[in-house]
């Protein structure tokens, strides 16, 4: 009776460092048991920047300019008003998570420079490094050739349009009586 005591009281730990051993792994892993996978939050936070966007900041631009080009930045900081800081994270199950930061710095009102920090993918490529459907889909050309521009056909010239008659002229009695 006491050997089946001491025997109960060294296997709970045992039995206990098992199954904590055993949850690890589960979460650490992409399925259970290569069937059940589990549902992962998309999280999307702060703006994207492409290359296009950053080539359409030069410096001299205002801040309105810039604001309307790359959006408002993630992060102001009172103490440095001349400063704002664009930052991007996305974590998307089936994609690899991303990580830029983007720095503009003011000198007053207008732009002094922009830090990308590295090379900043193009539209298309971030779309395709996101793009969590890997088929063989094509994205459609977004320009006509120059075969299809002069397939076109030539827009009629529109009907010329008559002047509008002349108003009569308005007399006004003055507003205040003559002395």
């Amino acid at each position: 009776m006491r050997l089946s005591s001491r025997l109960r009281s060294s296997a709970l730990p045992l039995f206990a460092s098992l199954a904590l051993v055993g949850c690890q792994s589960l979460q650490s892993s992409d399925s259970f048991f290569g069937v059940i996978t589990p549902y992962r939050v998309e999280i999307v936070q702060g703006n994207v920047i492409t290359k296009e966007q950053a080539a359409l900041i030069k410096p001299g631009v205002s801040r309105a300019q810039v604001r309307d080009t790359l959006g408002s930045p993630l992060l102001t900081d009172v103490f440095h008003a001349d400063r704002w800081d664009y930052v991007f994270t996305i974590r998307r199950q089936g994609a690899e998570p991303q990580l830029r930061r983007v720095i503009v710095l003011f000198d007053g009102e207008n732009l002094k420079s922009i830090d990308t920090g590295g090379e900043l993918p193009a539209e298309r490529d971030f779309v395709a490094s996101i793009d969590t459907y890997k088929s063989s889909r094509s994205a459609p050309l977004l320009e006509l050739s120059p075969e299809q521009v002069k397939a076109l056909p030539i827009p009629p010239k529109p009907a010329p349009v008559p002047p509008e008659p002349a108003a009569p002229e308005r007399v006004y009695p003055p507003l205040e009586p003559r002395s």
